[in-house]
């Protein structure tokens, strides 16, 4: 099996050694970088292949919500895991919005952070047991009836979900892509939400997945 070209990225190198160190027996990874700004990392994904990012939030240059967004952009098929100690549920759902596969807070274990990454590079969106509790929790805006789905619409949800895009939803379930927009449309109406990251934290919210 071909390693995943793993790069972490944290303002603090002692977390970069120490994630090199935890992680370097792993057989499904290999470190090939570590970094401390998100302007060095942008340089060495210019020139070098990269599977895999740990990427921390706070960086001294760029961060990490913005930068993972403008790694996504331009270098598409890169998987990003946040791996942070901010716990707020906005800067969450901002960095899954901006492209991010999964967020482990820096307390998980490595069990956790595995499963996370073997998880994130099948193409689905993952988050640390912490995590999942602080995206549950109603918020104010948000402690309002279950909306009624029909039975597709909750296969659509549960695909966006996994991580899966409109294009991969249609084949799946052999839609046109038009159709399954205008479902993602309306269950972000039925919710009352701005954006699917939105809307899969309302679902979980709800235990609708």
């Amino acid at each position: 099996m071909n390693k995943l070209r793993t790069v972490i990225v944290d303002d603090h190198p002692i977390v970069i050694e120490g994630l090199k160190t935890l992680l370097k027996n792993e057989d499904n990874l290999e470190i090939v970088g570590g970094f401390s700004d998100g302007t060095g990392l942008l340089s060495y994904l210019n020139t070098n292949p990269v599977d895999l990012i740990l990427l921390d939030v706070t960086l001294p240059d760029i961060n990490g919500m913005d930068l993972c967004q403008m790694i996504k952009e331009r270098f598409s098929t890169i998987t990003i895991l946040i791996l942070s100690n901010h716990t707020e549920r906005s800067i969450i759902m901002q960095t899954i919005q901006n492209g991010a596969s999964g967020y482990l807070l820096k307390n998980s274990s490595l069990d956790e952070l595995r499963q996370c990454i073997a998880s994130a590079v099948t193409g689905n969106i993952c988050y640390s047991k912490e995590v999942v509790e602080i995206i549950s929790r109603p918020t104010k805006n948000q402690l309002r009836n279950t909306p009624q789905l029909t039975r597709r619409e909750k296969q659509i949800l549960s695909l966006l979900a996994e991580g899966k895009t409109s294009q991969n939803i249609a084949q799946e379930l052999f839609l046109s892509p038009l159709t399954v927009d205008t479902h993602r449309r309306n269950l972000i109406q039925k919710f009352e939400v701005k954006n699917v990251a939105e809307l899969i934290a309302a679902a979980h919210q709800q235990q609708l997945l």
